[in-house]
């Protein structure tokens, strides 16, 4: 290890580069701006800078109250017409029926409220990376503190499993490599080194830095704080999580796009209906009743319930193949989504290096899988990558490791080769290691033979081949040349330009152990790793592409290697390279032509946290429904921005995890295609719902209309239309809402983002089917009242349950119209048929049950009122069966 740097006045250039650049400035010009030394802070400076700077921690998210999640519940513009029903039914003295409409508001807020109540968790996993503690230099000497009490300008010791505290411009550093996946994506641990680099160094190539959050893989170091708390890296991820807006899903915008059409409808229809037969000399008060009737029979009182509940139900459809739905409409705006942005490492990649690729002298062997037979070269190749090896890894326990990756998966490729670590260090003991360093490029073991000792080398291609004087070739060993040495680094050069990483393999032998290791080496081969695909995302890529789904990678890792796994996937490449985020440093600036290249690009390396978020914004804007996939510390804000954030649940951070929408606990991608296919089915339901409901409320509002105009009584009352609504309203949508779907939803692409849950076709059946149900509630009421001359009372209870059976059977004319008569998704839907068990119980006990009878007005109809109820009650499902046997044979035709 190098002694620690003294600190020397800097220059003013220099002065402002420590600060705002540290990476870029010596660590002595640091040392200086930062008013330290080398032995630390005194304790009486660092509770002064802790004071004002304060402590070393995220900024709290301000947590919603209670209070303001109940407000919520009552911002909807149909909760409010509802309350506005309420109200008015009390002023005018009909304090049953707001009693009726009180106990359904206070059924939708209880279900809407307990549905919503959670607080944004973000921040409060970034805080726990700050729950921890670290080693500091004060007072000139080591001690531990809470980290959260670390000032700018202390001297902290990093070791191997540490979490690095704050962040850190290092002065010192042994061996050291940081596992920066989590906020870089980088897939291997970077090697560390306190030499400056270049101001503009992008986040992922500042080798003297070590970040807040990141983890410590090997080695040791030494590293002068230079941010805490807000300010770290990690602080400005924590500040984008925080401002980056979570707009409301596409389902939310168009059921209160609908909602709201649905409060002007009903304030015209009642307006126009009142005034008229206020003009016409009616009495004020059964104009009143009349509006209020008009009122409720408008608003579905279902629909705020039976569309959680339809998303619930989805949710726990989605947990039991492994996704967890943080947010209720994520489901559905997952089936909504037209690009799906996903990161590399762990979400396309097992997060696991492999050996894929040995290159000797005159052959190349495929190592996926492994030849059966290990000659005599490839042998030693793999010997050499097992014994010059400082990671740690066993057959036994293959999901444990320590390590750099690179090195692990040598360990493995020598276990599948019959050549495991332990057996050979057995027979060939270790008597001295040269550990890897950046000056080097690379690590060297010797060991102990009959008759010298071998030395053991790996490292960088370009080192390992300066320090060759021959290569062994099949034929035996034979000099290097320099043009030879030339095809060998093409030969690495290839390996990179398919996105594998490159080590060279070297020994020799020496009879005594203090030799040079870098000088006179033999070179066996190159060996090419990779972080491989997972096996289950080509054929789920292609599954979504197929449905009009565009994939697309956003990585912060090397571009070779982007391009690789992309073409691995099945990732659609179009004629654009590979876009780095060096390269569109900010979108804002770009112009057309820019902006058009990016959003026809399929893969993105090298890209900042900072720009995803920016992407996601590009996409956002030109139309797109954007998920955004991701496990690091680094995706967390694009997580929150995106339409859907998906997590890995695994491999994925905390942060990443309560930043997204969704959390895939098997971190299988091909769940996302099953959420996509729930969610088309969702939508599916709800529209049906929606239809169902409104076609039903649109009868009782023609009705009422119609006899209000004609000076009929009225063949519904306010209460009936309640309990009606509540019973039609709620249980048979709730069974359409929770449909399984057919298996043809992914056969078509997305829907279009603006389209509407209630298309304008979608309003032609509510308004044809509404017809319908008037003109048979109204026929019924009249066959009573004239036909039969049955008694006010008892043609009311006719009307009123000729409405509620001819809705119940309309449920079955929201099948698809190619679908069979008697076979179809609503039949097969054993919900259905319980809720319309329910829903006629319920009618029975409204009829004969005395109080609830006299509450509701009704009577018992007669035998004469039962024959006239049921025939009319078939008439809108015979026409409604009609019109889709009719529509599947002009769609078959067409």
């Amino acid at each position: 290890m190098s002694d620690p740097v003294a600190s020397e006045p800097p220059t003013t250039d220099a002065a402002s580069a420590s600060k705002t650049a540290p990476w870029s400035a010596a660590p002595e010009a640091v040392l200086s701006a930062m008013e330290s030394t080398a032995d630390g802070l005194t304790s009486e400076e660092a509770e002064r800078r802790l004071d004002e700077g304060g402590p070393n921690r995220l900024r709290e998210i301000e947590h919603r109250s209670v209070a303001a999640i109940l407000w919520e519940q009552f911002k909807s513009l149909v909760v409010l017409l509802l309350v506005a029903a309420m109200g008015v039914s009390f002023l005018f003295g009909q304090t049953v029926e707001g009693l009726a409409i009180a106990a359904v508001l206070a059924l939708n807020t209880a279900i809407g409220f307990f549905t919503e109540w959670r607080a944004v968790r973000s921040m409060e996993a970034l805080q726990e990376l700050g729950q921890m503690t670290a080693r500091v230099r004060r007072d000139g000497r080591e001690r531990t503190v809470p980290a959260e009490e670390l000032v700018p300008g202390d001297i902290v010791q990093l070791r191997g499993g540490d979490l690095v505290p704050a962040d850190l411009r290092l002065i010192d550093a042994d061996r050291l490599q940081v596992d920066e996946s989590a906020l870089t994506g980088e897939s291997v641990p970077v090697d560390k080194d306190p030499a400056p680099v270049a101001p503009d160094a992008p986040l992922a190539e500042r080798h003297s830095m070590a970040y807040k959050g990141t983890a410590v893989a090997k080695g040791r170091g030494t590293g002068l704080v230079v941010g805490t708390g807000m300010e770290t890296e990690l602080g400005a991820i924590s500040a984008m999580v925080e401002t980056a807006g979570q707009n409301d899903t596409p389902l939310e915008q168009k059921l209160d796009q609908l909602g709201r059409r649905l409060v002007w409808l009903t304030l015209a229809i009642a307006g126009a209906v009142a005034g008229t037969g206020l003009l016409a000399g009616r009495d004020l008060l059964l104009m009143v009743e009349t509006g209020i009737a008009l009122a409720v029979a408008a608003i579905p009182e279902g629909l705020p319930i039976v569309a959680t509940v339809a998303l619930a139900h989805g949710m726990w459809v989605m947990l039991r193949r492994n996704a967890y739905i943080r947010r209720l409409s994520a489901v559905e705006t997952l089936g909504a989504t037209t690009l799906i942005c996903t990161d590399k490492t762990g979400t396309l990649t097992e997060n696991r290096m492999t050996a894929r690729r040995m290159v000797l002298a005159g052959e190349t062997v495929d190592l996926e899988p492994l030849p059966e037979d290990t000659p005599g070269r490839l042998r030693d190749a793999i010997d050499v990558g097992v014994l010059c090896n400082g990671a740690e890894w066993s057959p036994d326990a293959p999901d444990q490791h320590r390590g750099d990756p690179l090195e692990v998966a040598l360990l493995q490729l020598g276990a599948q080769a019959g050549r495991p670590r332990e057996a050979l260090l057995e027979d060939t003991p270790v008597v001295r290691t040269v550990e890897f360093n950046r000056e080097t490029k690379m690590m060297a073991t010797y060991h102990e033979e009959e008759s010298a000792l071998r030395v053991a080398v790996k490292g960088a291609p370009e080192a390992v081949l300066e320090a060759c004087d021959r290569v062994h070739a099949e034929d035996g060993s034979r000099p290097l040349d320099p043009d030879e040495r030339a095809e060998w680094l093409e030969k690495s050069d290839a390996l990179a330009q398919d996105g594998l990483r490159v080590l060279a393999l070297a020994q020799k032998a020496v009879g005594d152990a203090e030799a040079s290791p870098y000088e006179g080496l033999g070179l066996l081969g190159l060996v090419g790793l990779l972080d491989p695909p997972r096996e289950d995302v080509r054929p789920v890529i292609e599954r979504c592409q197929e449905a009009g789904i565009r994939v697309v990678m956003v990585t912060g890792d090397h571009p070779e290697t982007a391009r690789t796994i992309a073409g691995a996937v099945g990732l659609r490449m179009n004629d654009h390279a590979v876009e780095q985020g060096e390269e569109f440093a900010s979108i804002e600036a770009l112009d057309e032509a820019d902006r058009a290249r990016l959003l026809g690009a399929a893969v993105f390396a090298r890209v900042t946290p900072k720009q995803k978020l920016d992407l996601v914004d590009l996409y956002q804007a030109s139309g797109q429904v954007v998920a955004m996939t991701g496990d690091g510390v680094n995706d967390a804000p694009a997580l929150r921005s995106a339409d859907i954030g998906v997590a890995m649940g695994q491999r994925g951070t905390d942060v990443a995890r309560e930043a997204a929408d969704m959390v895939l606990q098997d971190d299988a991608f091909s769940s996302i295609v099953a959420a996509i296919s729930q969610g088309r089915i969702i939508f599916d339901n709800i529209r049906k719902f929606v239809v169902y409901l409104l076609s039903g409320n649109v009868g009782e509002i023609l009705a009422v209309g119609a006899a209000a105009g004609f000076g009929f009584p009225l063949p519904l009352l306010p209460l009936q239309i309640l309990y009606l609504n509540v019973l039609n309203d709620v249980f048979p949508a709730l069974a359409l809402g929770v449909g399984r779907g057919t298996g043809e939803v992914m056969d078509r692409p997305p829907r279009d983002p603006e389209e509407a849950v209630v298309t304008p076709y979608h309003w032609g059946l509510i308004g044809g089917y509404g017809v319908v149900i008037a003109l048979t509630i109204l026929g019924a009421f009249l066959a009573a009242l004239q036909g039969f001359g049955m008694p006010v009372d008892q043609a009311v209870t006719v009307s009123f349950l000729t409405l509620s059976i001819s809705r119940l059977l309309h449920v079955f004319n929201m099948r698809r119209p190619e679908s069979g008569l008697l076979d179809n998704e609503i039949s097969r839907t054993p919900y259905v048929w319980g809720a319309l068990a329910l829903c006629l119980g319920l009618l029975l006990l409204a009829v004969y049950w005395p109080p609830l009878a006299t509450v509701l007005s009704v009577v018992p109809p007669g035998l004469n009122g039962w024959l006239l109820i049921g025939g009319a009650s078939v008439v809108p499902l015979v026409l409604g069966q009609a019109y889709l046997g009719w529509r599947a044979l002009w769609r078959s035709s067409a």
